[in-house]
């Protein structure tokens, strides 16, 4: 079983809260626009890390990470990108991905705003966790943890952190 904390639009700072809420995770996940290498380098020196760059990040960021990261975590195929849309209404590039091979969970960030729900198109989880930064429209800083064993997403809670001023 891995304990699983999901971020994304940190947009160059982490909130000391997100150190809490995730001390019991296994790995820090970062559905992008993280802002600077800084924020990277702090998430992985706390826990094992993955995450993808945003189109708010530099070229520091796109050399270290890149645009989408395919995985598997347990026996869940894990598809992530920044930009993707929503089910019903992926942008180009996601739905090519997801034509060509839907991944059993799928992480995306970008709208700020928190949704997770099942797509049946393709029969997956679609993920994304909101923004957790102080930039951007959002009200609510929030932040997904979840679980995942063998072939199950389990235990997923949804985390407010406070609001963005």
């Amino acid at each position: 079983m891995k304990r699983i904390g999901l971020m994304s639009d940190t947009h160059g700072f982490v909130d000391p809260k997100v150190y809490e809420y995730f001390k019991d995770v296994d790995e820090i996940w970062h559905a992008g626009d993280i802002g600077t290498i800084d924020v990277v380098d702090e998430l992985k020196k706390f826990k094992p890390f993955r995450g993808v760059y945003g189109n708010i990040d530099g070229a520091e960021i796109r050399s270290e990470l890149k645009e989408v990261v395919r995985f598997n975590c347990e026996d869940v195929d894990v598809l992530i990108t920044h930009i993707a849309g929503k089910p019903g209404k992926y942008y180009p590039k996601a739905k090519e991905l997801l034509d060509e091979k839907p991944p059993k969970l799928f992480i995306c960030g970008h709208s700020h705003i928190l949704l997770v729900q099942m797509d049946p198109n393709y029969n997956m989880l679609w993920m994304n966790p909101g923004a957790c930064g102080f930039k951007g429209f959002h009200s609510v800083k929030t932040l997904l943890r979840f679980s995942i064993s063998k072939d199950k997403i389990h235990d997923l809670e949804v985390i407010e952190i406070g609001k963005r001023v």
